[in-house]
């Protein structure tokens, strides 16, 4: 496999789930919980997240032959599902709102309530999967597969480190720091979105060639 898909698609997985995505929420969490609480989650969280990625990544296939779903169908509603979370971080409006009612399910432990906290953002996050599954189904091998869950995997590895690292900082951040970075990255998944949804189109042959950048 060309170097070049594998940087493609670390790039891919950096823009919905990377970094810049996961450190917001963790900012959230630091809040009300200690720097080791943090870390403890944080490690906890991403071993969960890789363990999922894996498994989509590897049964991608199959699961949309089983719900019958095409690529490009895929492609077209991920690209959306992108574009719509996208406009609402530049709006402002925070989307899977409801955190606090899952974190304050009574007798919760302050790991599980902040695993609970994490689980959309981060853990099983509907932009990370849908990412796994488009780019899992560009090539029928397990080659590439494997490529696609080692891509995720040092993402999620790459999260993790940062979080670790910055756990002390987040604490003290200003929430209108935090507002700033989530509405710069809504820009950063608009594009991302659109990119999805024009090679969607792109494969339906709805769009010229020349309208995707292909090399």
């Amino acid at each position: 496999m060309h170097a070049l898909n594998l940087y493609g698609t670390f790039i891919a997985f950096i823009a919905v789930v990377g970094p810049p995505k996961v450190l917001l929420s963790f900012a959230h969490l630091s809040r009300t919980r200690s720097v080791r609480e943090v870390s403890r989650i944080a490690l906890i969280g991403s071993g969960i997240a890789a363990l999922v990625g894996i498994v989509v990544a590897y049964t991608a296939q199959v699961l949309t032959s089983f719900f019958h779903i095409s690529h490009q169908s895929l492609q077209l509603a991920g690209g959306t599902i992108y574009f719509i979370y996208a406009i609402a971080l530049v709006m402002g409006i925070h989307l899977g709102a409801g955190e606090d009612e899952i974190e304050g399910e009574e007798g919760d432990s302050p790991l599980m309530a902040g695993i609970r906290e994490l689980m959309l953002p981060f853990v099983v996050s509907p932009l990370a999967i849908t990412a796994l599954l488009a780019q899992s189904l560009d090539e029928n091998t397990w080659r590439w597969r494997s490529t696609v869950a080692g891509a995720y995997l040092a993402v999620v590895a790459l999260d993790c480190i940062c979080v670790l690292l910055l756990v002390k900082v987040m604490k003290y951040l200003h929430s209108a720091t935090l507002e700033v970075l989530s509405r710069l990255l809504g820009l950063l998944l608009a594009a991302v979105g659109v990119e999805l949804v024009l090679r969607g189109l792109g494969d339906l042959g709805l769009l010229p060639a020349q309208a995707l950048n292909r090399e």
